[in-house]
């Protein structure tokens, strides 16, 4: 384990400074011994943005960078030699495992699609290596309860991309409002997407690129025909991932389980399906509702991608009632609305920007600018905590439980919307032989299941 020597981040701005009250600011960990060996899995969109804000908050030599598109991973480590300090290209590869064996990093990060990231977790734990993983974790509960056992034993410290929990605006929201008691006693909580968001289209079957290893790219998941859409569009299939409620209610559902102190639902209940667009070639829900039942609090959440949000504000977003009035949240603001002029007046509080911190996120492809600042202090939490060897605010089993709830709702509807209670201590569904069957998926030929118990 790496130690690093920090030193306080001095601020002037008296907006950081208030955010520095909040504990959001963390340390600087440019002054470690040595840079950091980093390696990044998956060089897409968000693969790219999680190691450029790393090497924001710290002394970073990215030595190997993985994907399975040529031309893809050519151009990132372009990107990488401009934005880290010794401007080297670093080493290429196709296949995580010989990145792995052959470069030895400290620390992987994981943006790869949702169906390859159980084994490159379990696989990058197996090497002494500390974890960045995107959410969610996994495509079935069965590989999230592996990864939580890889991590535990081999005692790594694997952070989970949700990164609500370090969003500045939420965190100072939560201390003022929540933890405050401001709310009094709540027993309701929304979460909710209403982008228009799935794919529409139906593309034709075509030759696979040459720049391109699509047996690759589709390893342990069914390799359906291929169709041109790989780089963010194979979140249509549920297949490589688990639709609009993994990928987004996770966020949502982990905010409140965070916000709260909510561990692992009760029960979980959904329904819904493809009720508006039968045309195209996803097979995702276009309409869900799910409900995550916790002790006397439900958690109730839909995503429809057609239509208006119900709150044109807060389309993508939680809300939690309390007795004394409501806390609404996003990633791009926050609000107190209280009940009656005894509990105070409304507070507003607008997402935190970074641009004159780090100018170079102004000129960033792509990057989501609002949730850059989260990000950072997501890397920060990380690498503290593996500095002083406890858990990061958004440790795995944290993940785990907020991947796995998903998961759970997806069962629940595809099962005509029965109730389902998960028993993390037997990994089974309660009374429920066909719904604990759906825990594991099948894996492709020359593909093993990682095994919770024989990691």
């Amino acid at each position: 384990m790496n130690s690093l020597n920090r030193r306080d981040f001095i601020k002037s701005s008296s907006a950081l400074m208030s955010l520095a009250s909040f504990g959001l600011l963390g340390m600087d960990f440019k002054d470690q011994e040595g840079p950091l060996k980093v390696a990044l899995i998956g060089t897409g969109w968000y693969g790219k943005s999680d190691l450029f804000r790393l090497i924001q908050v710290a002394d970073v030599e990215v030595v190997g960078l993985c994907d399975v598109d040529s031309k893809q991973l050519a151009e990132a480590g372009r990107l990488v030699s401009t934005r880290q300090k010794s401007g080297k290209v670093p080493a290429l590869y196709e296949d995580y495992k010989k990145l792995l064996e052959n470069e030895k990093p400290e620390y992987v990060l994981v943006g790869t699609p949702d169906h390859w990231h159980a084994l490159i977790a379990i696989d990058s734990l197996k090497i002494g290596a500390h974890v960045y993983l995107q959410k969610p974790i996994s495509v079935d509960v069965i590989e999230g309860e592996a990864i939580l056992a890889a991590a535990r034993k081999y005692d790594r410290k694997v952070q989970i991309g949700t990164q609500r929990r370090s969003t500045p605006h939420l965190v100072q929201a939560k201390k003022e409002i929540i933890d405050s008691g401001k709310l009094g006693k709540i027993s309701h909580a929304e979460v909710c997407c209403y982008y228009h968001m799935r794919n529409r289209s139906h593309p034709d079957v075509m030759p696979v690129p040459e720049n391109i290893n699509y047996d690759l790219w589709a390893g342990p998941a069914p390799k359906l025909p291929y169709r041109g859409i790989l780089h963010r569009g194979w979140r249509a299939f549920m297949e490589y991932g688990n639709g609009i409620v993994g990928d987004m209610c996770v966020h949502m559902l982990d905010a409140v389980r965070w916000m709260l102190d909510l561990g692992w639902p009760v029960q979980v209940t959904s329904t819904g399906g493809i009720y508006m667009d039968k045309a195209s070639i996803s097979n995702i829900s276009d309409t869900q509702t799910a409900i995550f039942e916790f002790d006397e609090i439900n958690v109730v959440w839909q995503h429809r991608t057609w239509g208006n949000p119900v709150d044109k504000d807060y389309p993508w977003a939680f809300k939690i009632y309390g007795e004394n009035g409501t806390l609404a949240g996003s990633p791009m603001r926050a609000d107190f609305y209280p009940e009656g002029r005894d509990n105070g007046d409304p507070i507003h509080y607008p997402v935190v920007l970074e641009k004159e911190q780090y100018p170079e996120d102004v000129t960033e492809k792509d990057i989501e600018i609002h949730a850059a600042p989260a990000t950072r202090q997501q890397m920060k939490d990380w690498l503290k905590a593996i500095e002083s060897d406890s858990l990061p605010v958004a440790d795995v089993l944290e993940g785990h439980i907020s991947t796995a709830s998903c998961i759970l709702a997806n069962m629940s509807m595809e099962l005509g919307g029965r109730s389902l209670k998960y028993d993390p201590k037997t990994m089974s569904i309660i009374g429920d032989e066909e719904a604990t069957a759906l825990l594991k998926r099948p894996y492709r030929d020359g593909y093993v299941h990682p095994d919770p118990n024989n990691i």
